[in-house]
């Protein structure tokens, strides 16, 4: 007998969970009208960024494609000149590929970059439908020129740029997402 009123008290407890979960609001987001903010240091897609003037901060040295634990940025560096400038270093990212399959998202690549040009940003939303789709060029990654700025490739001055990064940072603000 008391093997049945222990039963009997399980399944009412078991059930007033179930009524007072009834009476709660329930906490469904209408995703894609509503968005849920993200935690302050998640980490989702990437970016490259650029500089006030419009010039890739990437410098095409491949570090981030090094401390990626899952090998899925390729960079192919190419010569900088005066007549065709994409960086203010000797070098910029001709190619500069992540696929979106392997990455793991961790953050290796933001910390290794010596320009902070790599950058994980809040933006949550990848979909692919093909595996083509899931490799993201250097095109989809760039930011746009910024409205002071002019787009790359540039003709600069002979000298200007000697250091891929500048000595004045003050003309060079800190990212803000």
């Amino acid at each position: 007998m008391s093997k049945v009123l222990h039963d009997l008290k399980a399944i009412g407890k078991g059930l007033a969970t179930t009524f007072r979960s009834m009476l709660e609001q329930p906490v469904t987001v209408q995703y894609p009208e509503e968005k849920r903010p993200v935690a302050k240091r998640y980490r989702g897609r990437h970016v490259l960024r650029r500089y006030e003037n419009g010039l890739e901060r990437c410098i095409g040295c491949s570090l981030c494609a090094a401390a990626c634990p899952a090998d899925a940025i390729f960079v192919e560096a190419a010569e900088n000149t005066d007549e065709r400038r994409f960086s203010p270093g000797e070098r910029y990212a001709v190619v500069y590929e992540i696929n979106y399959l392997r990455c793991i998202f961790c953050g290796y690549c933001e910390e290794a970059c010596p320009t902070e040009a790599i950058v994980l940003t809040d933006q949550y939303e990848l979909s692919f439908e093909t595996r083509r789709d899931a490799i993201y060029t250097k095109e989809r990654l760039l930011e746009p020129v910024p409205p002071e700025g002019q787009p790359t490739p540039q003709k600069t001055p002979p000298g200007v740029f000697v250091r891929s990064i500048p000595e004045d940072l003050t003309d060079f603000p800190v990212w803000k997402p």
